[in-house]
């Protein structure tokens, strides 16, 4: 395993600046086909991104969607409002206090993050096919470093 000193090294470098190459690449293709994707459900990306992060949550209030989403509370009732519209997420009162307004994703929503997930995988897949050996060690490099 690289240590930090080696991370720092002139090949720890190169190595981080391919990875980013990497992320930069994978990031443009994955969002040019959640654009065409959410383009049809009429899904912005920042509703797109809220769903995601509802899909691993049980639920989220308000203040706490603001601050995943690095928007103000009225912002990030936007966005709620109209995905509740769409049939993607629910507002729940909190059973310890009514007035407490929590909000969760439906199955409807559930089903859209899967289908585009699965979509991603098969992108990202598509274009790790295409590597060659020094880029995908670096890959698996950085994956270990993640799960670290």
């Amino acid at each position: 395993m690289k240590t930090p000193s080696t991370l720092n090294s002139p090949a720890g470098i190169a190595e981080a600046e391919r990875l980013a190459d990497f992320v930069l690449f994978t990031q443009r293709s994955c969002i040019l086909n959640l654009s065409s994707e959410l383009n049809r459900g009429n899904i912005s990306f920042p509703q797109f991104f809220l769903m995601a992060y509802l899909s691993s949550e049980d639920y989220l209030t308000m203040s706490d969607i603001a601050k995943k989403m690095g928007h103000s509370t009225a912002a990030a009732t936007g966005l709620v409002d109209r995905l509740e519209k769409l049939g993607y997420v629910e507002r729940v009162h909190a059973a310890e206090d009514r007035r407490k307004i929590m909000v969760r994703i439906t199955g409807k929503g559930t089903d859209l993050v899967a289908q585009m997930r699965k979509e991603i995988a098969s992108s990202l897949a598509d274009t790790m096919a295409e590597m060659d050996e020094e880029e995908a060690d670096t890959i698996r490099h950085a994956q270990m470093m993640l799960h670290r």
